[in-house]
């Protein structure tokens, strides 16, 4: 007769999920672009390592493994909620906290850059998952197709047909000076703020793209994208323009972008992309179950 599994030591636990659970966060949000779902995620992975029995000869693939798979499930089970969504789905917005711990924040590269994650939007969950593990997290096939439920080839050709797709859709990304693009989201904030339409008319490309996510919940929002610098500007003004509300210039995924507060509760979240001079696309967020993140009292 032989002995059952031991659980793990509970030292070593503690060891590897201050380790990794970082990178357990990192995957899960850039799988399932929720702030939240990554942090339950998190919460399942952890959970499932306490419970685990035996031995782990490496803890960072096991995690990532397991985390994987429960982002991958849950992104699975939200696709028919996605394809009745009212208006443009976008992904939860990261924004750098300082109450928060370095250590706790998602990892900010240019995977967490809302232009890719809107493209990550049109690929299938099993496409999009395939994609970021192996060409942001370095995973082997044969890991990958595990996690997916595949073969290694399907598995390599889930992440070949994704990468084609996010090279064909995904815009050209211009990168202007920090100091630019940081002047080009203050004048946009002051002339929202000042209900200043010539102003935000002037900060804008003429050919600017704008959509905006409130999930069907906020009366008057645009359903769809809106082209033009008159149009896009006339329907900020009217959604989010006016002294009631405080627009602060800050990292929204790693870029400059812009909070909207009233009450000093966050009511929107504006990501840009900008060209030499002006913005050129803008990406808002206003859907109150998305921003509920950041509107938690961590005090």
């Amino acid at each position: 007769m032989t002995d059952s599994p031991q659980p793990l030591d509970p030292e070593l636990i503690e060891e590897w999920w201050a380790l990794y659970h970082r990178l357990v966060r990192d995957v899960a949000y850039r799988i399932g672009g929720s702030v939240a779902e990554a942090e339950d995620v998190a919460q399942d992975t952890y959970v499932r390592l306490v419970e685990h029995r035996g031995t782990l000869s490496n803890p960072k693939a096991w995690l990532t493994t397991v985390a994987s798979r429960a982002a991958l499930d849950r992104l699975r089970a939200h696709e028919h909620s996605r394809r009745t969504y009212v208006g443009p789905w976008l992904p939860e917005p990261l924004v750098v906290d300082d109450a928060l711990p370095v250590e706790d924040r998602i990892t900010l590269d240019e995977s967490v850059r809302m232009a890719l994650l809107v493209v990550l939007e049109q690929l299938t969950p099993e496409e999009r998952t395939a994609f970021l593990l192996h060409d942001v997290f370095a995973l082997d096939f044969a890991a990958i197709a595990e996690i997916v439920g595949t073969s290694n080839e399907a598995a390599r050709q889930l992440a070949s047909r994704a990468r084609r797709r996010v090279s064909a859709a995904r815009p050209a990304r211009f990168a202007p000076d920090p100091a630019t693009a940081r002047r080009l989201c203050e004048r946009f904030a002051h002339a929202c703020s000042d209900g200043d339409l010539d102003g935000l008319v002037a900060v804008l490309a003429p050919d600017v793209a704008g959509d905006f996510d409130s999930g069907g919940l906020i009366a008057g929002a645009p359903a769809g994208e809106l082209r033009g610098a008159e149009p896009v500007a006339a329907q900020l003004l009217r959604s989010l323009g006016g002294p009631a509300l405080d627009f602060v210039v800050v990292p929204v995924n790693g870029e400059p972008g812009v909070v909207v507060r009233r009450s000093g509760r966050v009511v929107a979240v504006i990501s840009f992309m900008f060209g030499p001079d002006r913005i050129t696309i803008i990406h808002g967020v206003g859907n109150p179950e998305k921003l509920r993140h950041l509107n938690v009292d961590r005090g």
